[in-house]
C-alpha cells in the first residue's frame, strides 16, 4: 500500500487477463465504483506468475491466485470472501485427441497451467503419478493442444463434466459423502495482503465485492469491457464463461463453499501434494 497524498491511498491489484476477473474488476477499473480514501490500480498477468509472485515477491495488495497456492503464501495474505470463482457443477478436464482411462492418465505426459493452479492440484488427487509438462500459456485448452505435440492438456476451467469434474465434485463437498456430489468446485481465489491492516482489508473486501455487483448489475457494459481481455474466446463463449464463474458464489462463498476451500486443501495436504497444512480464514 502506498500513500499517495495525506488522504489517498492506492491499492495496487493483481489478476489475469482472463475476461471473468476482468468482468469482475470492472467497477473499480472503470471507477465505477469509488472508495473514498483509495486509489485502485491494475496489474494484468497470468495466474501461475501471479501465484509465484505472491509466494516469493510479494507486492501486490490484492492479488489473484490460484486456491491451491494460497497455503505457501497464507503467512503474507488472507483470503477474501468473494472474488474467486466456484464451479457450480463443473470444473477442470482433460482434454486428449483420444479416449483416456485412469491408467492412461499415469503414462502420458499432460500439459498443466502451473504446478500450483487448482487443476493440477486436483488432477494430482485424481491420478497421484502423473508426467506433467507445464504449459506456458496462460490457459490451457484445445487449441493450445493443438498447437503443441503434448498427448493431454489439463484445462484450468471446463463446461463439460468429466472424470475428473465428477470425482472432484463429490471429494469437495461439505458432508465429504461420495453418494451426494457437490455442485461446488472452488478453483481460483482473490487473497488481500496483511500489511494493509484489518480496516484497509475489509474496506478493500467490500469495493472488490461492490465491483462485482456492478458488472452483474451492467452486465452488456462490464462483459463489453471484458472482451478486450477475452483473448480467443467468441462473444458468445465469453459471456457464457463469464456466466459460468462470476454469479451469486462470487459474490459471497456460503459456509458450504468455504468448507469445500477448506476440505480441498486439507486433501491436498494429507496426500502429501501440499507440505504446508493450510489455514483458512476469510476477510468479510
Amino acid at each position: 500500500m502506498t500513500a499517495t497524498s495525506a488522504t489517498i491511498q492506492e491499492i495496487k491489484i493483481a489478476h489475469s487477463p482472463d475476461s471473468d476477473d476482468a468482468f469482475m474488476f470492472y467497477g473499480l477499473a472503470t471507477n465505477k465504483v469509488r472508495v473514498p480514501g483509495y486509489k485502485f490500480t491494475h496489474t494484468l498477468t497470468d495466474i501461475e506468475t501471479l501465484n509465484q509472485r505472491a509466494i516469493h515477491d510479494p507486492y501486490y495488495d490484492v492479488t489473484a491466485i490460484s486456491f491451491h497456492a494460497y497455503p505457501y503464501m497464507q503467512d503474507t495474505y488472507t483470503l477474501m470472501a468473494c472474488g474467486g470463482s466456484v464451479g457450480e457443477g463443473y470444473g477442470p478436464m482433460v482434454v486428449s485427441p483420444r479416449k483416456l482411462s485412469h491408467a492412461d492418465l499415469k503414462k502420458t505426459r499432460i500439459a498443466v497451467p502451473g504446478t500450483l493452479t487448482t487443476a493440477y492440484l486436483t488432477l494430482k488427487l485424481f491420478c497421484r503419478r502423473l508426467r506433467p509438462s507445464p504449459c506456458p500459456s496462460t490457459r490451457s485448452s484445445p487449441q493450445s493442444l493443438r498447437a503443441s505435440s503434448t498427448p493431454a492438456s489439463s484445462s484450468t476451467r471446463a463446461s463439460s463434466p468429466t472424470a475428473t469434474t465428477a470425482w472432484s465434485r463429490r471429494s469437495t463437498s461439505a458432508s465429504g459423502g461420495a453418494s451426494r456430489p457437490a455442485s461446488r468446485c472452488p478453483w481460483a481465489a482473490t487473497p488481500s495482503a496483511a500489511p494493509l491492516g484489518k480496516d484497509a482489508m475489509r474496506i478493500t473486501t467490500n469495493a472488490l465485492r461492490d465491483s462485482i455487483q456492478h458488472a452483474l448489475d451492467n452486465r452488456e457494459q462490464a462483459l463489453a469491457y471484458a472482451m478486450q481481455f477475452a483473448r480467443d474466446l467468441d462473444p458468445a463463449l465469453a459471456d457464457k464463461f463469464v456466466g459460468m464463474y462470476v454469479n451469486e458464489r462470487t459474490l459471497n462463498y456460503g459456509e458450504d463453499g468455504r468448507e469445500a476451500i477448506r476440505k480441498l486443501l486439507e486433501m491436498g495436504f494429507d496426500r502429501g501434494i501440499i507440505p504446508v497444512k493450510a489455514k483458512v480464514d476469510f476477510v468479510d
